[in-house]
């Protein structure tokens, strides 16, 4: 019984089978099919390479929600150069929570010469490139997330020279921590003291022929500095044309997640917009000379997150290529054998009719010949 068992189940399980064996005895193989064959190969080759490199690269998947942190402090990270005198320009943050961050809580006022050196000016043309590539092709900044390129690259280079002649510049670095709300960091002349009512500048003691403010945005950002970030306002240069100049940035601050192969943060990314014009209370242009940073803080947060492709994805997508490549070139060579039969029967008809035609006209006129034979009597 176990035996019959035995030969009923292996019986079934035949009946089952998927992929039955054609003896070669009932194969018949051709040179169009081999040829077919060949090309669907290389064609299967070709893709599964492509896709197995779409495998071993990754994405940057971008989620957004809501941001719930608003107790914690932003650190805003300066390297601004003036062209005044350290003496006499001051630099503060006044926010909308009227707290004022001056600049003795983390900036340095360095005096250094506002031309750049070869080096330097080479250093700020390849940020301002990078920039506008930026600008123009936004999957940069993903290939940037993948290396983690170090700010180190990002930083102002020392001088290579030796220049003689005396200061006549103010370069402020540092960092400042701000509170997470909205705020104004301004440049502007004089030395900033605090006052009931807000802050002021004294700027009675400034003599307005010393006023200038061309400046040079060698690094701005929000956050913890964080490799791969090209900051929109760095490598910015403005030259002022009058000595009454107001320049103002409009900036929208984004909270960002980093989480890649390489990098895993919490960061700000942020956006600009500016404008210029110069103080003329006559003509109805009011305002205080200075360099004006007005920012807010987006209520969303952005994740970006190093994506890969699974493994099983990988295996799917593979079948799919092999399994489709196959049944495809075969409709198409089926197809293609239809035709060429259908073509060439009809061709091998069209030659055969008038021949076949001709000679039974040439058997019935034999025939009328024999039949009206005069008789030779």
């Amino acid at each position: 019984m176990r035996r019959l068992n035995r030969k009923k189940t292996l019986s079934l399980v035949k009946e089952l089978d998927a992929f039955p064996k054609v003896p070669e005895s009932y194969v018949e193989t051709s040179a169009s099919r081999g040829t077919v064959s060949l090309m669907a190969f290389s064609i299967m080759g070709i893709l599964t390479i492509m896709e197995f490199l779409v495998y071993r690269n990754t994405r940057m998947k971008y989620e957004y929600e809501v941001d719930k942190d608003f107790t914690s402090k932003i650190r805003l990270n300066i390297d601004i150069t003036v062209a005044m005198k350290c003496q006499y320009v001051g630099a503060d943050v006044l926010d909308l929570a009227e707290t004022m961050v001056t600049s003795a809580q983390g900036l340095v006022y360095e005096p250094v010469i506002f031309e750049l050196s070869p080096q330097q000016r080479l250093w700020q043309r390849m940020l301002q490139q990078i920039q506008g590539r930026l600008q123009e092709e936004h999957s940069l900044q993903d290939l940037l997330f993948k290396s983690a390129m170090r700010t180190s690259v990002m930083s102002l280079p020392p001088r290579e020279d030796s220049p003689t002649e005396p200061p006549n510049a103010c370069r402020i670095h540092g960092h400042l921590e701000i509170n997470k709300v909205a705020g104004n960091f301004h440049i502007t002349v004089g030395k900033a003291i605090p006052h009931p009512r807000g802050h002021a500048h004294l700027a009675a003691l400034v003599s307005h022929d010393s006023y200038n403010f061309s400046h040079r945005i060698d690094h701005f950002s929000f956050g913890e500095p964080l490799p791969g970030i090209v900051n929109p306002l760095d490598g910015t240069e403005k030259i002022a044309e009058d000595s009454n100049q107001m320049y103002q940035y409009f900036i929208t601050i984004v909270p960002t997640k980093l989480h890649t192969n390489k990098v895993d943060c919490d960061t700000h990314q942020f956006s600009v917009t500016e404008r210029e014009r110069v103080i003329n209370h006559a003509s109805g242009s009011h305002g205080v000379s200075g360099i004006f940073m007005k920012y807010d803080i987006s209520s969303l947060m952005v994740m970006v997150t190093e994506d890969h492709m699974p493994l099983w994805k990988f295996l799917v997508r593979l079948c799919g290529i092999v399994g489709g490549i196959f049944t495809t070139t075969g409709m198409i060579h089926g197809l293609a054998e239809f035709f060429v039969d259908l073509i060439c029967c009809r061709f091998k008809l069209g030659m055969y009719r008038p021949h076949e035609t001709g000679h039974m006209d040439g058997i019935h006129a034999n025939h009328c010949t024999e039949t009206l034979a005069p008789d030779p009597l």
